[in-house]
């Protein structure tokens, strides 16, 4: 039998084993866990972890174990199609890539010269490859300014960067995990941290934006120990010092109490705030208005754990925070995530061994795939949605809000929007608060494109034209962690198998499509020629010499803000207005907002609205990740659907008890807002005034025509969740807390 000629694939023609790095889909975020893809047959029967990736070191999770299952899955789109009826029903028409390609472009060119090319908008996924081509797709391709969500106040990694890039004037602050490192944990410039503080974030079962959460338990073995701030018990939750167990939606307020405390009791690294930090009179000021007294009445937790953890951590040596959307699904996650960024600050644990490493703001394809919207005229750009009412969403992310998209959808002013292409979303089943407003607002388009791998909610109500996208294990493609934001290595996605139907990739989509609309932005002649363009300069590689190595890690230096390596001027500091951190952020007064955190209730809560709380008396959040799925995808996968067969609903046994409800039973969880139904899962891992629910529930099982459309309504718990209830700035929503009230119902349809 022939051998394989590269060095990332071994065996026979047939019969062979690849290196790659997974990323999507089916979905995660861009970690770049390395696998062994087994092909048999020219068939891929198997995933292992590759013990030769220097960071995820052979572990993986049951998402890739299962890639098989997705790659072959019956129900999953091979070909492109046109609607063959009407909309709601489940009538298609098999068509050529050509023939789609040519629809597409007689639609986008009708829009754009009969409105304008804001009437039309590209809606993208969270966290998959689509995440990085659908800003170019919007910008170069479509060339409309309308790169929009439904997410409301975008409230998913987005606030995080846009805040550190503003205050600290870098890119993400991962946690120094020795990824950058090919003997980890052994080098000898990497320090084990003495403490690392979890903050809304379950690190094992997401691996989110680019951090592998296992190393959180390597360095746990090591001798780190755990401060978790989280309202749920949780594996590592169980394992920590100290389980700062706060009641949903006050991230805020703990953060300034611990920062009194660091303050008030001179614990603070006095020799980096002072030569580092601009407004520490401003921030000592506000932070007594938080004492850990009033802050423990506000986050029911006891007032000695909040000043123990906070002693802890300053005393400590070396030590960093690990952080999760839970601060951006706040409409005070403006101030929470200052508030964190501002206790690495004062501790000096920024960019130093074990601290919390950091970059520049964006590199690679990262700042490639934003760069794209100078694609576009500057007057039409100005024109986005949403960009007068919140200009500082709009500078630091260059997207539209999804709150002022919806009202746009419904009233179709001030312009209309005819078109939308949707990629790898599904907003109906996961993102969307108030689906059934955006489910009417979405019939309000004309004209629809869905780029999937199988058929949603979305896709089955409005598509008039499907593409079927690739998995990775399908087509080459480059991981970059944290989006180029801090990326500790590249990773090579390398193709093992031919494709399954007519399926492409998101680059190739791109590519096809950008060449026939707006030549001009694509001039490379191949995807390959593109990557090695976006890479070579700071790796040293082509793209084939990557796809050979697999894993690239990249040069790590600590304490670049001493060396001129953060700031675009070459000097010494941080890039932001006055040079340096800014605990009082000076551009957040030029927008109308405090540039002091500070702490704000809940929209809906016990003490903002206690009339209201009297009616639900429960604390609802959600979003809590699962090893099965990635927020909606993954549903109608047999072997991950077998270990999480049903929507669940967290209740502390003793509030489950008073109201009749045992573990298993449906329930009904309700609000002011609206309704929906999952299975009791009595434990005792939530506060007794406090439940937890799942997300980006939907049935594939289920019929998809209208009016069920795959059961997407029924246990959607976005239907409590509310519109535009978004922090000042417009980041920021409350899907963290809301309140609701729990009953006991016969069943998921009765």
């Amino acid at each position: 039998m022939k051998q394989m000629a590269v060095k990332y694939k071994k065996g026979t023609e047939k019969d062979y084993t690849v290196r790659t790095c997974a990323w999507s889909a089916p979905g995660c975020h861009p970690t770049g866990c390395g696998l062994l893809m087994h092909v048999k047959d020219g068939k891929l029967v198997e995933v292992e972890g590759d013990p030769e990736h220097p960071v995820s070191q052979g572990r993986v999770c049951v998402r890739c174990l299962s890639l098989p299952e997705a790659v072959y899955h019956p129900d999953r789109i091979l070909y492109p199609m046109k609607r063959a009826g009407k909309k709601g029903e489940d009538k298609w028409e098999r068509i050529t890539w050509d023939e789609a390609y040519d629809l597409i472009e007689e639609k986008v060119r009708y829009y754009q010269k009969q409105y304008g090319p804001e009437s039309i908008a590209m809606m993208g996924g969270t966290g998959r490859e689509a995440t990085f081509y659908f800003p170019a797709l919007s910008y170069a391709v479509l060339q409309t300014p309308n790169n929009v969500g439904v997410l409301s106040g975008l409230s998913c990694y987005g606030p995080r960067c846009a805040v550190t890039e503003y205050v600290l004037g870098a890119g993400y602050p991962e946690i120094d995990y020795a990824a950058y490192f090919a003997d980890r944990y052994d080098n000898p410039e990497f320090q084990l941290p003495e403490y690392i503080i979890i903050w809304g974030k379950s690190p094992l079962e997401s691996n989110s934006d680019g951090f592998f959460g296992h190393a959180i338990v390597d360095m746990m073995k090591r001798g780190t120990k755990i401060i978790a701030v989280d309202p749920r018990v949780t594996w590592l939750t169980s394992r920590a010092e100290y389980h700062l167990q706060l009641r949903p939606g006050t991230d805020a307020a703990l953060a300034l109490g611990m920062l009194n405390v660091i303050i008030n009791e001179d614990l603070y690294d006095h020799e980096f705030v002072e030569k580092w930090t601009f407004g520490l009179d401003a921030l000592r000021e506000r932070v007594q208005e938080y004492s850990p007294r009033r802050v423990a009445d506000i986050c029911w937790i006891k007032e000695e754990t909040i000043v123990q953890a906070a002693r802890a951590f300053a005393q400590a040596g070396n030590s960093s925070i690990q952080w999760g959307v839970a601060l951006d699904m706040n409409w005070n996650g403006i101030q929470a995530i200052q508030g964190v960024l501002y206790l690495m600050t004062l501790t000096g644990n920024l960019d130093v061994p074990g601290g919390n490493t950091l970059a520049e703001p964006a590199s690679f394809m990262g700042k490639w795939r934003y760069d794209t919207h100078k694609q576009i005229p500057e007057e039409i750009y100005e024109n986005r949605i949403g960009n007068k009412e919140f200009p500082f969403f709009n500078y630091g992310l260059m997207a539209c809000s999804p709150d002022n998209t919806l009202e746009y959808f419904e009233q179709q002013q001030p312009y209309p929007i005819k078109m939308v292409w949707s990629n790898s979303q599904n907003p109906l089943a996961n993102a969307a608060p108030v689906p059934k407003r955006w489910y009417e607002a979405f019939k309000k388009i004309e004209f629809w494109v869905c780029q999937e791998l199988f058929m949603t909610p979305t896709v089955a109500a409005y598509a008039d034209i499907v593409l079927p996208i690739a998995t990775f294990a399908e087509h080459d493609g480059v991981v970059i962690p944290h989006f180029g934001r801090n990326s500790a290595f590249l990773g090579a996605v390398n193709q093992c198998i031919e494709r399954v139907g007519e399926c492409k990739s998101d680059l190739e989509i791109c590519f096809e499509l950008g060449k026939r609309l707006n030549p001009q932005a694509w001039p490379w002649q191949t995807v390959s020629d593109f990557f090695t363009e976006q890479i070579e300069e700071k790796t040293g590689l082509d793209y084939p010499g990557l796809k050979d190595k697999v894993v690239q890690q990249q040069h790590y230096v600590y304490r670049k803000y001493e060396q001129g390596l953060l700031r675009s001027d070459g000097e010494p500091g941080f890039e932001t207005l006055t040079g340096l951190i800014e605990l009082k952020a000076t551009i957040f007064e030029s927008w109308g907002e405090d540039p002091l955190p500070y702490f704000q209730e809940p929209p809906f809560s016990p003490y903002r609205t206690p009339e209201l709380f009297a009616q639900y008396p429960l604390v609802l959040t959600t979003g809590g990740r699962k090893f099965t799925s990635f927020h909606s995808e993954h549903r109608q996968i047999p072997s991950l659907r077998q270990i999480t067969p049903w929507p669940t609903v967290e209740i502390h046994p003793d509030t489950a008890a008073g109201l009749g409800i045992q573990d298993g039973d449906w329930v009904a969880i309700e609000n002011h807002l609206g309704q929906c139904r999952m299975k009791a899962l009595v434990q005792p891992t939530v506060h007794p005034k406090v439940v937890h629910a799942l997300h980006g529930w939907w049935y594939p099982e289920q019929a998809g025509t209208e009016p069920n459309l795959f059961g997407t309504f029924k246990s959607n718990i976005n239907m409590l969740m509310p519109h535009k209830k978004i922090g000042k700035l417009g980041l920021g929503a409350n899907y963290k807390s809301n309140l609701c009230k729990v009953y006991k119902v016969s069943g998921l349809d009765d």
